[in-house]
């Protein structure tokens, strides 16, 4: 792959910048689902314990 094959000619300025905004929007959703996961998993599992006699 060259940096030919990535070249986005004049409209460099506004593609490279929107695919940036993109992955960081993508990586946000994934760390922000996997983190409200886990509180969700906390908190049936001390629920869970608190049921117990």
């Amino acid at each position: 792959m060259t940096l030919e094959a990535l070249s986005a000619g004049k409209y460099a300025a506004y593609i490279w910048p929107a695919y940036a905004v993109s992955l960081l929007g993508f990586a946000w959703m994934i760390i922000d689902t996997l983190a409200r996961a886990r509180r969700w998993k906390r908190k049936a599992d001390r629920l869970e314990g608190e049921g117990e006699p």
